[in-house]
C-alpha cells in the first residue's frame, strides 16, 4: 500500500540526534524494511530493539497498534551511506487487528540465485521456484535483483498485480527505459524481460489484492472510523511508546481547517 525509498544520502560525521526517525504509531499493516547500504536501529513497543543492516530483513506487523522508532545510531556518528527501501503491506480484513509482534531475518536465511550477471533474492513469499522463510499474511512475492550491465532477468509470474521497481541504475522493459525511481505496473499475465542498460538493483514485487484500504499518515485500515480511532489513541497516549526509547514522539499532524460552506443567497 506504500513504498518509502530512503535514500541514497550520505551521512557526515556528528549528524544531530533530530536526523532520527522518532517513536511514532501504526495500525493494520505490516512493514518491511530492507537495506542496500547503511544500518538502521528499530526499537519497539512490543520490546524488540534490533539493528538491520544490508539484505537483512526487519518485518514488523503492527495489527491492532504498535509504536516504533527508527534511528541512525552508527551512521550519526561515524558517517556513511543508507540507501533502501521501506514498503507498507495491507493485512487482510481478518488479520487488520492481530497482535503487533516483530521478526528479523540475517541475510543468509534468505534464497538466493546467482547466474549470467544477475543476482536474485527472494525477500518474502514465493518467486523463481525459491521460498523465503519470511512468513506472510496473504499472497505476495517481494525479491531484490542485482544487475551486471548489459545482463537481462526475466519477470516472475505467479501473481495477479506484479511490479518492477528500479532502485539504482536504469533498464530496458519491452523497448521503454527506466530509471532510479521509476515503477513499472504490469498487464496481468505480462513476463516481460528486464535488461540492464547499467548496473543495476531492481525489485520485483506484487501479490493478489486484499480490497480496498484507507490510508492516512501510519494508518492503514479498511474501515475509515478505525483510522479515526486510531488518531484519538495516539493523542491521547493510549499506544505504548518503545521500550527504552519512550522520551519523545511524533505528534499527530495537524489536519488543514475543513472549508466552511457558503452561506446561501
Amino acid at each position: 500500500i506504500f513504498f518509502d525509498h530512503l535514500g541514497p544520502v550520505n551521512f557526515p560525521p556528528n549528524v544531530p540526534r533530530r536526523t532520527d526517525v522518532r517513536p511514532h504509531p501504526h495500525i493494520g499493516l505490516s512493514t518491511i524494511t530492507y537495506l542496500y547500504q547503511g544500518e538502521i536501529v528499530h526499537r519497539d513497543s512490543v520490546g524488540f530493539h534490533q539493528t538491520i543492516r544490508p539484505g537483512e530483513v526487519n518485518w514488523m506487523t503492527a495489527g491492532s497498534g504498535i509504536s516504533h522508532s527508527e534511528r541512525f545510531d552508527t551512521l550519526r556518528a561515524n558517517g556513511g551511506n543508507l540507501h533502501g527501501i521501506q514498503a507498507w503491506i495491507a493485512l487482510p480484513e481478518a488479520d487488520e487487528e492481530l497482535s503487533p509482534s516483530f521478526v528479523h531475518f540475517d541475510a543468509a536465511q534468505l534464497p538466493s540465485h546467482q547466474e549470467r550477471g544477475v543476482s536474485i533474492k527472494v525477500i518474502a513469499g514465493e518467486a523463481y521456484g525459491m521460498k523465503s522463510p519470511v512468513a506472510t499474511r496473504s499472497p505476495l512475492f517481494y525479491a531484490h535483483l542485482d544487475l551486471d550491465a548489459g545482463s537481462t532477468a526475466e519477470m516472475s509470474g505467479g501473481y495477479s498485480e506484479r511490479a518492477i521497481y528500479v532502485a539504482q541504475g536504469r533498464v530496458e522493459i519491452e523497448g521503454e527505459q527506466y530509471e532510479a525511481g521509476q515503477m513499472a505496473v504490469l498487464a496481468p499475465g505480462a513476463m516481460p524481460a528486464i535488461t540492464a542498460t547499467e548496473r543495476s538493483i531492481v525489485m520485483l514485487l506484487g501479490g493478489e489484492p486484499v480490497g480496498p484500504r484507507h490510508i492516512w499518515w501510519n494508518f492503514v485500515s479498511s474501515r475509515q472510523e478505525r483510522i479515526e480511532q486510531a488518531k484519538a489513541d495516539w493523542s491521547a497516549g493510549r499506544i505504548k511508546l518503545p521500550v527504552n526509547d519512550d522520551q519523545e514522539f511524533i505528534p499527530l499532524p495537524e489536519e488543514p481547517p475543513k472549508p466552511k460552506p457558503e452561506p446561501m443567497s
